[in-house]
């Protein structure tokens, strides 16, 4: 087995244990079982469990930018207000698909010191890109307000689908279509940020 596969498997497997038992319950060794190898092989990856859930984020994030950039990207969608809905559907479709992933992601990263306290967020900051560049085009086509700043814009909507994305994760039992979701998240944004007709 090569290096890389060996790599993805531990951080697969790490999600799914991260998952089911919280980052401070799980140990390396747990990890090491699901993922098949064998506990010193942990060590020629990652440095310690903070490193892997580190790198387990990383890895999830930048596919998800990719994911999302292609889905933008491939639709002949040119209207900044149909982007934007169909950023928050994506968010929440894919917080929907990977119920573990989303655990780990919502509730577990933050429990990591190491991660809020010491890390340098450039991946998350490329994520909230994607929405501020939505608002920069929609107001650089005559839609939304001039005064908008999109890097502030980008938090806020990202903020509200993170607690959505949070709540889903910790509900028992699902309680909302998160398109049905999606569309009155971005409309909601939307009213604030057109401009008014004369």
């Amino acid at each position: 087995m090569r290096g890389e596969e060996k790599y993805r498997m531990i951080l697969n497997a790490a999600k799914q244990v991260f998952a089911l038992e919280g980052f401070y319950n799980s140990k390396v060794s747990e990890i090491a079982r699901e993922a098949h190898v064998a506990d010193g092989t942990i060590y020629l990856y990652f440095k310690n469990k903070d490193d892997i859930l580190i790198s387990l984020f990383e890895e999830e994030l930048t596919r998800i930018i990719k994911t999302v950039k292609s889905e933008l990207e491939s639709m002949s969608i040119s209207d900044p207000r149909e982007k934007l809905i169909k950023f928050c559907d994506n968010h929440l479709t894919i917080v929907e698909a990977d119920r573990a992933l989303a655990e780990v992601m919502q509730v577990e990263l933050r429990q990591s010191n190491k991660f809020m306290r010491e890390y340098k967020n450039k991946h998350f900051l490329s994520y909230l890109n994607i929405i501020a560049d939505i608002v920069a085009q929609g107001q650089q086509s005559g839609i939304f307000r001039d005064e908008l700043k999109p890097e502030l814009c980008a938090r806020v909507i990202f903020g509200s689908l993170d607690e959505l994305s949070t709540y889903l994760v910790t509900a028992k039992r699902k309680r909302f279509d998160v398109h049905e979701v999606a569309v009155v998240v971005g409309k909601s944004f939307l009213n604030g940020m057109v401009k008014e007709k004369n």
